[in-house]
């Protein structure tokens, strides 16, 4: 069992009285009635200023643990969501407060000027975002990280912003990739690795060009399933699973 990373100052985005105080209070203690966490790394995560943190994705309850590692971390945890979501009576609210990031259009001038402004917000406020770079549930049948989007990356190197893999495993036992939730019993082991930032520097000269962020992203992806192998003490498979070459619709994308 990996040892647990020793407790580091919270940010001062944490420390400050924010919305995430009352939130944290009620579903912290909620979560963690599902989820033993156990993480190793978190000295990876910025202690303060923005960063893209993307983790591995293969169950519906997923981001609460990662959520609530976020938190323990030291840094208050926000996700891209569907910009369609920021319009909804009381959730758009609600996410518009705790800073929540609105997912980029689906046309490519749109979107890429909505990365560069996103990524300009979380620098100017020192402020993360996770995303999850397979932009939906893995369909690799092992459940490893399957290929990524470029969407993780665009954004990091759009504001020269640290991107940090994570991997987590265990969160299957409580709600199975597309099946049904299991309550009982509770506190069930996740493990949580924080891996250092990826290193971009050989892309950023190429940052705007598609091959240049391709290989970025399967440098991330590739990072992100070294972290899950040593969870689970198994290799990663060699190659990512490519849905398209297996006639598998990639439903419920958060980016393009």
């Amino acid at each position: 069992m990996a040892a647990t990373s020793p407790r580091l100052k919270a940010s001062t985005e944490k420390s400050k009285p924010s919305v995430f105080w009352p939130l944290a209070a009620v579903i912290a203690p909620l979560i963690s009635l599902l989820f033993k966490l156990d993480i190793e790394g978190a000295e990876n995560l910025p202690r303060e200023g923005a960063y893209v943190l993307a983790p591995n994705h293969y169950s519906e309850s997923d981001p609460l643990a990662v959520a609530l590692a976020v938190w323990k971390a030291g840094r208050a945890p926000r996700f891209m969501a569907k910009e369609s979501l920021f319009r909804v009576p009381v959730l758009g609210w609600i996410l518009r407060i705790t800073g929540m990031v609105p997912v980029a259009r689906s046309s490519s001038a749109a979107s890429a000027r909505q990365t560069l402004e996103t990524s300009e917000t979380l620098v100017e406020l020192g402020r993360g975002v996770i995303v999850y770079p397979e932009g939906t549930l893995t369909r690799d049948p092992g459940m490893w990280p399957m290929r990524g989007k470029t969407g993780a990356v665009r954004l990091a190197l759009a504001g020269d912003i640290p991107l940090v893999p994570m991997a987590q495993w265990g969160c299957q036992a409580v709600l199975p990739r597309y099946g049904k939730l299991k309550l009982w019993p509770l506190r069930r082991p996740v493990r949580v690795v924080i891996g250092p930032p990826v290193d971009l520097s050989t892309f950023r000269a190429a940052e705007s060009q598609p091959a240049g962020l391709v290989a970025a992203t399967d440098v991330l992806m590739a990072d992100i399933a070294q972290l899950l192998s040593t969870i689970r003490e198994e290799p990663a498979p060699a190659e990512r699973w490519n849905p398209a070459e297996h006639g598998q619709k990639e439903t419920g994308r958060l980016e393009p």
